[in-house]
């Protein structure tokens, strides 16, 4: 994309500017390198095969993209949400499923201890994660409570010396794989926003169990499970934040997923590029009655639609980093980017199988993928139509 479009370094609280800084550079080129030698060999063999590469995700780690906004004290690279945005959308570029997997785990399990974790949680978990050495998984959603988690039926129940869980969490990437798990469970009432606590377990611990992996449409290389648990005991010194943030857990969850929509846009913003560079490349290089199929205006305008819904979908994205970075409120912002740039993923990707025609609908061009990846966008942490519940609820409480 051009000048104006990726990103930003912060000028002020109050303005923008959107090129690329020193440290997205560096991250764009180390990220490039590193997909074209360990993520594209191997990416469609991962997808058939529904494998989930975990030796990958360490070796990311060394890199720093595993602890993107995680400080240094930490292990974690220490960068803002503008590096996260390029690394998430980078990789997706070449593979959402990797992207995906680094979207959660950075800002869900790594960004839930780091975020509301106490200070000796943070010691001993974010070293681990934020390198790589261990992998984290995030579990709010049940089956049947999807958008509505306030329903949860999995329940902890408080014991001599910690609590003991019990019931079934669903759709948890990295559900078998992860060597820590943040859950939020439910410790009050049944509908009780202060009814709800998150726990840190870690694989191994009695009861806790990985159930059914999900064979998906797309996104096949990022592990999608079921995670349960039976009579699990979790001590008190697992309480996210400690005994006092007990009853926060939903609050908590709520915070967390308004970073997490910045994550899945970023996932979705990394899939378009990489549909639509693909498609460029395509048009220019594709002949039809003797000229360059870009040459002709239906597949021309194809490709300014694609690349002006990308640089739109990358300002809102840069909107909410930017708002993150600075402390500032963007429940409405986050949703944006995340409802937007989603659909635009979706979008691009179907436009761009149209124009490889019948090559767009084999295996042996990149589109496919990128058109079985892109619907997840929409979906995961909160479908688009949560995504407009979000935006309409707050201009209905005057933030227009």
């Amino acid at each position: 994309m051009g000048s104006a479009s990726a990103h930003a370094s912060e000028t002020e609280t109050t303005g923008m500017n959107f090129d690329y800084n020193e440290n997205q550079l560096m991250i764009a080129q180390s990220i490039k390198d590193f997909a074209e030698r360990e993520i594209r060999p191997n990416l469609m063999k991962w997808d058939e095969e529904q494998i989930f590469p975990k030796d990958l995700f360490h070796k990311m780690g060394e890199l720093g993209f595993m602890g993107v906004f995680v400080p240094e004290k930490y292990h974690g690279a220490g960068f803002s949400y503008f590096e996260y945005v390029t690394v998430v959308s980078e990789i997706a570029k070449v593979c959402g499923s990797i992207g995906l997997s680094v979207a959660a785990h950075n800002s869900l399990c790594t960004g839930h201890i780091y975020y509301h974790g106490s200070e000796e949680q943070k010691q001993k978990y974010l070293p681990k994660l934020a390198t790589g050495q261990w992998i984290g998984a995030w579990a709010l959603t049940e089956p049947n409570t999807g958008s509505d988690a306030m329903r949860m039926k999995c329940t902890a129940k408080k014991v001599d010396g910690g609590w003991v869980l019990n019931g079934t969490k669903c759709w948890i990437t990295h559900g078998i794989s992860s060597d820590v798990i943040v859950a939020i469970v439910r410790t009050g009432e049944l509908l009780d926003s202060k009814g709800m606590t998150a726990f840190i377990i870690e694989r191994g611990t009695k009861g806790l169990k990985a159930g059914k992996k999900e064979n998906k449409l797309g996104m096949r290389a990022s592990e999608t499970a079921e995670v349960i648990f039976d009579e699990c005991f979790v001590p008190d010194s697992q309480v996210v934040g400690g005994d006092t943030k007990i009853g926060t857990g939903f609050q908590q969850a709520m915070q967390i997923l308004d970073g997490g929509r910045i994550s899945i846009a970023s996932l979705g913003l990394g899939i378009a590029k990489g549909a639509y560079e693909a498609s460029v490349k395509y048009a220019k290089e594709r002949q039809q009655f003797g000229h360059p199929i870009a040459d002709f205006q239906a597949i021309a305008f194809k490709l300014a639609d694609m690349a002006t819904k990308i640089e739109a979908g990358e300002l809102l994205t840069m909107q909410a980093a930017f708002l993150k970075n600075t402390h500032q409120k963007m429940t409405k912002e986050s949703a944006f980017a995340k409802y937007y740039t989603s659909e635009v993923a979706v979008q691009v990707s179907t436009d761009a199988v149209q124009i490889f025609g019948g090559y767009g609908y084999t295996k042996d061009f990149p589109v496919e993928k990128f058109y079985r990846d892109s619907k997840l966008c929409t979906i995961g942490e909160g479908t688009s139509e949560i995504q407009k519940l979000v935006i309409s609820r707050e201009i209905m409480k005057g933030n227009i």
